[in-house]
């Protein structure tokens, strides 16, 4: 068969596979990010990716265990929270930046098959959609105290307003998170460093608040119910390895900027995410202590609260709105960006069409419009509580994959692999040890096994993932995750520091050149193919066959 006739009857139209091209091209959507376009220095990838945890979603969140548990149960459950969420994302920031794969691309090779992740993919999602419906809902509250906008008008502001910023990508959200964090920074520590100091009163109150249950010491069950809250954020890893895997290769002259760059933007985020959390327990007492326990959870009646005790009346209102109006912006262009790309890599890998990222940018945008519409502020924590079991059981298998299947059993191999024809389709390590995990746990969270251990569901979650990810591996040894360890290419993977090659070629299909990683050998032609025209092959025509397994 020529090359004509097999690109007629194996990939999109022309004026289709040009705009896919062109499109994923544009930030890498679906691909390895190559060293050509990873000009940022690691102190502005990191920045960027920080940018990006600017939510408010934080300081509801930390009122809601705050005021429903008491301070000593939420401090404890965030710190539980925070210690799970480093853990299980350090292996994963590591191999986003060290092999400039985004989380459904590591996914894919540590347990999950190239359509197992299509599962987690959605799940990622789904994530990006719920904590956009939040913030946006937080946006719309304080449109509605500064401007007098009306909730439902508020909601579509907050939607429509990052349409123009999140199309560009990664070129464009780089300057708007580097520009707009001092001030974000400087609005949301100030008002606290300002009650501290001026009434020490305010951190006895605090650290004394006993919680709407009345019980005040620490109680497992209360810290295992907050912590589970907490944790629904541990899928946030994936929205900073969306900036990760656009740092810089590691080098000896550079590693020490890399290695604080990758552990501050990628697990590190928790450490500002446990902090806002805890202030906005701080806040909420602060609130109920000065007007009452009506809006406490609302950050912007929060921050006003705040804001009332150290400035002119008359400037109050216009900076906490002005506050909400930024963190809203800084984190919900990241919700619309990953969440886009989420959807997009699920929808090519099983359809073999690209549709174009917008597309998924609006479809995103419209499941957060209707939970906002459907007034989610008001359950939000039985929200996160539900959704943090999934969370957490795909999380957990990952990171177990990479830190025990991978560098302690090397059972899963080291080198991460995401192409159509080299890795099986699904992959029973990563699929039944999540599929297991979330829904025991999920179990568990209604009470289908007794009321007593419904605050565990988290801790079952993590737990059951952790087991049987290894367990699994074992079993199969290790037999489904690689379909082929030959790609066709005699190109080395790595380069000698162990990053990958920057060496090019041109793909055959769509005549762009691409780096080593995101290439295999065509099944048909001697050429080769790039990531995402594998994906997009209808037919199959330039997949590689399966290798033959050796006794």
């Amino acid at each position: 068969m020529s090359t004509t006739e097999s690109r007629a009857t194996s990939t999109p139209p022309t004026a289709s596979r040009s705009r896919a091209t062109s499109e994923t091209l544009e930030d890498y959507t679906l691909r390895f990010a190559p060293r050509s376009y990873r000009r940022w220095t690691p102190a502005v990838v990191a920045t960027t990716a920080l940018g990006g945890i600017a939510y408010m979603a934080d300081f509801s969140i930390g009122a809601g265990i705050g005021l429903a548990h008491g301070t000593g149960n939420a401090l404890v459950a965030i710190a539980v929270a925070a210690v799970v969420i480093f853990a299980t994302g350090f292996p994963l920031a590591y191999y986003g930046a060290r092999y400039n794969l985004d989380l459904d691309l590591i996914t894919r090779g540590s347990g999950f098959g190239y359509y197992g992740s299509v599962l987690t993919s959605v799940i990622f999602a789904s994530f990006t959609f719920i904590f956009f419906a939040l913030e946006g809902s937080i946006m719309a509250q304080g449109l509605e105290l500064g401007l007098g906008l009306p909730l439902w008008l508020g909601y579509l502001v907050s939607t429509l307003m990052v349409i123009p910023l999140v199309i560009y990508g990664m070129s464009a959200l780089s300057k708007l998170q580097v520009w707009t964090t001092p001030i974000w920074l400087l609005l949301m520590v100030g008002p606290l460093v300002y009650l501290v100091a001026t009434d020490p009163g305010t951190v006895d109150r605090f650290l004394s608040y006993p919680g709407t249950d009345g019980k005040g010491g620490i109680d497992t069950a209360s810290v295992l119910l907050g912590a589970g809250v907490c944790l629904s954020l541990i899928a946030q890893i994936g929205e900073q390895i969306d900036y990760l895997r656009f740092m810089p290769p590691k080098t000896e002259a550079n590693r020490r900027t890399w290695w604080t760059a990758v552990v501050m933007a990628g697990p590190g985020w928790v450490l500002l995410g446990a902090l806002k959390q805890a202030i906005g327990v701080f806040l909420a007492v602060y609130v109920i202590a000065e007007v009452g326990a009506g809006a406490a959870p609302e950050p912007i009646r929060q921050f006003r609260g705040a804001f009332d005790a150290m400035l002119p009346s008359w400037l109050v209102v216009p900076l906490a709105v002005v506050l909400v109006v930024i963190s809203q912006i800084k984190i919900n262009v990241t919700n619309a960006y990953s969440g886009s790309l989420a959807w997009t890599n699920s929808f090519t890998r099983v359809t073999k069409h690209y549709p174009g990222r917008l597309v998924f940018v609006l479809v995103n945008l419209g499941f957060a419009l209707a939970l906002m519409e459907a007034d989610m502020f008001s359950f939000l924590n039985d929200i996160l509580g539900f959704y943090s079991n999934c969370a957490i059981a795909w999380i957990v298998t990952v990171a177990t994959d990479i830190g025990v299947n991978k560098y302690l059993l090397r059972i899963s191999p080291l080198r991460p692999e995401f192409r159509r024809g080299m890795l099986y389709a699904v992959n029973p390590v990563g699929v039944v040890a999540f599929t297991a995990a979330s829904g025991l746990s999920i179990a568990m969270y209604f009470h289908a096994v007794g009321d007593t251990l419904q605050p565990y569901s988290p801790v079952a979650a993590a737990a059951i993932a952790f087991v049987l990810t290894p367990l699994a591996a074992v079993v199969t040894k290790g037999r489904y995750y690689l379909r082929r360890t030959d790609d066709g290419l005699d190109e080395p993977m790595l380069d000698a520091d162990g990053n990958p090659s920057a060496v090019t070629f041109d793909c055959h299909v769509c005549h762009q050149p691409y780096e080593r990683p995101d290439l295999a050998a065509c099944a048909t032609h001697d050429a080769l193919v790039c990531s995402l025209c594998l994906s997009t092959d209808g037919v199959g025509d330039h997949v590689l066959p399966a290798q033959p397994r050796t006794a």
